[in-house]
């Protein structure tokens, strides 16, 4: 069988791969502006607190630096549907159900791709490089057995989609809420069309125990925060419809080698709390993109600039995951309860929460700053401190086995 011969192979049509190939055919020039039409403005992030409100406002417009001073809420589908389109209008050579199904490298310049479609038809392409944006099925990553979990974090969660959920007064409407209960946190994300988004990441062995309950268990795990289940008291499930997805954390040994790099959560993902995944997905096939087509104008800077790469990606991984990893311990949670900006600290979070994670000096040496805090605050209450660590680490081993996306249908 002939195979078809291509520069660059994309695997997955998320907004990494759609991203990659957007930018890889653009030569680095991409333009994103139909996202407005999409969702649903945000100008920031809430966060319990001791307060009258009952709530802090991490606004996106109070950040340092130059990040922007709003963003979007999106349904995925739609938003990833636009990003594949937008890769089409680029000039990629863009294949709905087509899937790869092996992968043989035979050099770093030649690597030949099975691919077959959802009628059953089979072809090969020869790629001189393979971008893998293939998201949790890890396409190249399982093959190669580069997968790691995450030895520090795991969790598991279970939502679904709401109308009339009460939405936050005035310009807050559009912000995502984030709410804590003992075996995790919860979040409520207004979506278009009046829609609530409203779900809870907790702990794998909290998950454990629907045992088959999945919307009575949902509706009693949102009922452990009152302020939560006020603003739900009018709200209907849409469509009887709850979703439970598990084993959120993980890596991967290496983000590329010779021919090939692994972007998204192709090569790795923490968890959601901060909706990093996808800022983290995209800011990382722009740079994998640059990577791959210096690489491509000259191989023997190849093993330099991926190397630079990974670093970059996994230094911006680590800065969420400090937050990500503290988030439901004792001294996190009263630092977010009772924010104080001294030295810009709580503006530095902000920058982080919008993304500015690799290149702003003045939000960087404040996030380091901001760890040596929260050390010092530990060491002050140390012993809830150390229960709060030893919960985590043991969830940490425990493995949910309820399946990756499953739908529960109630």
């Amino acid at each position: 069988m002939s195979a078809e011969a291509c520069d660059v192979v994309v695997i997955g049509g998320g907004p990494a791969g759609s991203t990659a190939a957007a930018l890889l055919a653009r030569r680095g020039l991409g333009v994103l502006e139909k996202v407005r039409a999409l969702g649903v403005f945000k100008r920031g992030a809430d966060f319990e607190a001791d307060n009258e409100r009952g709530y802090n406002t991490f606004a996106f417009d109070r950040a340092l630096g130059k990040s922007p001073p709003h963003a979007y809420q999106v349904w995925r589908q739609d938003f990833d549907r636009m990003l594949y389109a937008h890769a089409r209008e680029c000039g990629a050579d863009t294949r709905e159900g087509h899937e790869a199904i092996s992968i043989e490298q035979r050099s770093p310049r030649d690597s030949c791709l099975e691919v077959r479609t959802d009628e059953g038809r089979g072809y090969r392409i020869e790629a001189r490089y393979v971008v893998d944006a293939s998201g949790r099925d890890a396409f190249i990553a399982a093959r190669r057995r580069l997968r790691r979990k995450n030895a520090q974090h795991q969790s598991a969660a279970i939502f679904g989609h709401f109308r009339g959920a009460d939405v936050r007064p005035g310009e807050d409407a559009g912000n995502i809420s984030m709410y804590r209960f003992e075996h995790g946190w919860m979040w409520m994300i207004p979506l278009p069309d009046g829609v609530m988004s409203v779900g809870a990441v907790c702990w794998p062995d909290y998950l454990k125990q629907r045992r088959g309950r999945t919307l009575e268990f949902l509706l009693e795990t949102l009922r452990r925060n009152p302020a939560l289940w006020q603003r739900m008291r009018r709200a209907e499930l849409i469509g009887n419809e709850v979703r439970v997805t598990g084993n959120y954390s993980y890596d991967s040994s290496s983000m590329g080698g010779p021919g090939w790099v692994l972007i998204g959560d192709a090569f790795a993902f923490i968890d959601p709390v901060f909706s990093s995944g996808v800022y983290l997905a995209m800011s990382g096939a722009e740079q994998a993109a640059r990577v791959v087509d210096a690489a491509l104008r000259e191989p023997a800077a190849e093993s330099s600039l991926l190397r630079r790469l990974e670093k970059r990606q996994r230094a911006g991984m680590e800065r969420f995951s400090f937050f990500i990893y503290r988030f439901n311990e004792p001294v996190m949670r009263d630092m977010f309860r009772h924010p104080r900006n001294a030295l810009k600290l709580e503006q530095s979070v902000i920058s982080m929460l919008a993304g500015d994670l690799f290149d702003t000096p003045r939000v960087l040496w404040r996030l380091q700053l901001f760890k040596l805090v929260y050390g010092i605050l530990a060491l002050r209450d140390w012993r809830r401190w150390r229960s709060g660590h030893r919960d985590r680490l043991a969830q940490a081993r425990a493995q949910f086995t309820g399946g990756n996306t499953p739908l529960d249908k109630v």
